[in-house]
């Protein structure tokens, strides 16, 4: 079998960079906008054979180096008892959102995985030798906030009045979501992943002391207890990284807020390095994307170990082809010279 060069990278041990994209397996893709005409996102996630087959679809359009599995941040809360929509043009709605302590008591502890387990089996039965699967998670801070406000977090104003008025309840949430997110994580890596990557897309609005206070202590708890090679994703990173860098995983995959080659302390980390082309240039002509991924490939040639990813994820709109373009660029590109 073909050694897998993302799974390489945590060593620093593979030739050619390996890449892959945040939201790869998604609406930008026309044989996805097909079979999502046919089914909400519902039982998209609730269809092993629907979710095999668009994790793998990426890797099939563009030669990614790792897929990673079709599902969402909100899945876990979703077997928790939450009541959770997916609103085309709008995003998640939670029906049953957290609106003070008591609420908490209403929380269950997650069932019925079977659904996602035999998810995996089937994606692995179907990847090519060299390619990684990838399972992930939202932290629990970013997932409190979307709990908290009944859908995608904006001006985050029921998590701040939620986590002043009741901070030990606000606590008890995060501790409870980071126990089931290590339960979670644990029953993926059982089905089959072979790495896993938190999303933290919240804590980038927190404050250094809140972060330390309210985000860093769960997403390293988790990162000791669920042992695979790991990524650790925080968005709006810049001016948190020094307590990032604490986290415990294994890479730290960070947005365009991050300039690579000119940060101290990712110079400094002991951490792998993953990203970090802004998305919003996969808008871009061509030429003009070409010179920005080089641009990044160029100052990511410090870090001994590296994978090569966007900021953030793909857009639905985005021309699968421009995504093909950087994958082909990426392989091509020679570190030592």
């Amino acid at each position: 079998m073909n050694p897998s060069s993302f799974l390489q990278a945590f060593s620093g041990t593979n030739t050619v960079i390996p890449v892959w994209f945040m939201r790869q397996a998604g609406r930008y893709l026309p044989e996805y906008r097909k079979i999502k005409g046919g089914h909400s996102l519902e039982e998209m996630f609730l269809n092993p054979e629907l979710v095999a087959e668009i994790t793998l679809l990426p890797v099939k359009k563009l030669g990614v180096d790792a897929a990673i599995l079709f599902a969402d941040i909100l899945s876990l809360p979703a077997k928790m008892g939450f009541k959770i929509r997916f609103v085309d043009a709008q995003g998640p709605v939670i029906d049953t959102p957290i609106r003070n302590s008591r609420d908490l008591q209403t929380i269950s502890e997650f069932t019925g995985m079977d659904d996602l387990a035999k998810a995996i089996h089937m994606t692995r039965e179907g990847l090519p030798a060299g390619i990684a699967l990838i399972g992930f998670a939202g932290s629990p801070f970013t997932v409190a906030s979307y709990l908290l406000e009944g859908g995608s977090p904006t001006s985050f104003s029921r998590t701040w009045a939620f986590a002043n008025a009741y901070p030990q309840a606000f606590h008890q949430l995060l501790q409870r979501l980071t126990d089931n997110t290590i339960r979670y994580l644990g029953l993926q890596k059982e089905a089959g992943i072979e790495a896993y990557q938190i999303f933290d897309t919240g804590s980038g609005v927190l404050r250094p002391s809140d972060y330390a206070h309210w985000s860093l202590p769960y997403v390293k708890k988790i990162f000791q207890s669920v042992k695979l090679p790991s990524i650790y994703y925080l968005k709006n990173a810049s001016h948190l990284l020094k307590l990032m860098d604490q986290c415990g995983s294994d890479f730290l995959s960070v947005c365009q807020t991050v300039v690579f080659g000119h940060d101290p302390i990712l110079a400094k980390n002991h951490h792998g390095v993953q990203g970090n082309l802004f998305n919003g240039l996969l808008y871009a002509d061509r030429s003009k994307l070409k010179e920005e991924v080089l641009d990044c490939l160029l100052g990511a040639r410090p870090y001994r170990r590296y994978i090569f990813n966007l900021s953030h994820g793909v857009f639905p709109d985005v021309d699968p082809d421009a995504l093909k373009l950087i994958v082909d660029l990426v392989h091509g590109f020679d570190r030592k010279k």
